[in-house]
């Protein structure tokens, strides 16, 4: 049986060279401000690795700006699974707040804190399906900490940027209702050497032109070959 062609979307290579070009001057939120820039770098790499995990937890559903000064004053007094689990919920609130849902993370910090001193000596795992089991933790932060935290690509992560993005280029066979579900239509035909990129790629992008609401498609070098351009 001769196989049938892989199925990819059009002009798939020529739109993610110009989303290159357009994110060449690397000045979005999450260039200066996203998880990758919050952990402490010369800390030892189980407390970094920690920070990561923390950084990426808070991250859900918080703007990059927020989410760094949050990690800045957690930062402060010294960041370890250990000294979250020494200091009260209130003072922790105080600390991350006004991240998203804070008083839900507040919870999950702790709990997910605690079970990485029991089960794992204060480490993250080091697979996906360990750290989806953790208090406050899905698959896009799991496959982000896999790629920070233990540079390892496991899969692409698809947060709101990513999916709304695929979605209007028709990256996606069918258009898809939820991140997971993208993350799987994208993982199906997209070339696993640029999983690593396509994440902190699309995050800027979606950050500066392809906005949520009123994209800028007048500035945007994909203009003329997007299938949800404004003209």
């Amino acid at each position: 049986e001769p196989q049938s062609p892989r199925w990819e979307p059009r002009d798939w290579r020529l739109q993610l060279e110009r989303i290159r070009e357009m994110r060449r001057s690397r000045d979005a939120p999450v260039d200066q401000m996203g998880v990758d820039k919050c952990y402490d770098s010369s800390a030892a790499p189980e407390v970094m690795r920690y920070q990561v995990l923390l950084a990426l937890m808070l991250s859900s559903q918080t703007k990059d700006q927020v989410t760094s000064g949050a990690m800045q004053r957690l930062r402060e007094g010294g960041l370890t699974v250990d000294s979250i689990l020494q200091m009260d919920d209130a003072t922790l609130g105080h600390l991350i707040y006004p991240v998203g849902f804070w008083r839900n993370k507040v919870k999950y910090i702790k709990q997910t804190t605690a079970i990485l001193k029991q089960k794992y000596g204060g480490d993250i795992p080091r697979t996906v399906e360990e750290l989806v089991q953790l208090p406050g933790v899905g698959p896009k932060m799991a496959h982000l900490a896999m790629n920070i935290a233990w540079d390892s690509v496991s899969g692409i992560a698809v947060d709101t940027h990513v999916h709304r993005i695929t979605n209007r280029l028709k990256w996606v066979k069918q258009q898809t209702r939820y991140p997971e579900e993208t993350r799987v239509a994208l993982e199906d035909w997209l070339p696993r050497d640029l999983w690593r990129e396509l994440n902190w790629l699309l995050v800027g992008f979606g950050q500066q032109t392809c906005l949520p609401v009123n994209p800028r498609c007048s500035e945007c070098l994909n203009q003329d070959i997007c299938p949800a351009a404004k003209r």
